[in-house]
């Protein structure tokens, strides 16, 4: 599930060349704080994806709700 989840958020992405010196940034919109930048339109892919798996992890990590993206709801389960 998480796999899927983060291949749906990607599908979100949104890059744009910056005019002062040409690199590639890239954001995710509805997911705060997650951006990249690089020199080359797949670096900043990898890069923002990175990011995303980070921004995931920390939101898990302070139980912080997620964003449902294409149906897919990622949050904890507490077990007995």
């Amino acid at each position: 599930m998480l796999t899927e989840y983060i291949i749906a958020a990607m599908k979100r992405a949104r890059y744009e060349i910056l005019s002062d010196d040409r690199t590639f940034y890239g954001e995710i919109p509805g997911f705060e704080g997650v951006y990249a930048n690089a020199e080359t339109l797949e670096r900043c892919r990898e890069e923002l994806q990175e990011v995303l798996e980070e921004w995931i992890l920390f939101r898990v990590s302070r139980n912080l709700a997620l964003p449902i993206v294409e149906g897919i709801e990622l949050r904890i389960k507490e077990l007995a």
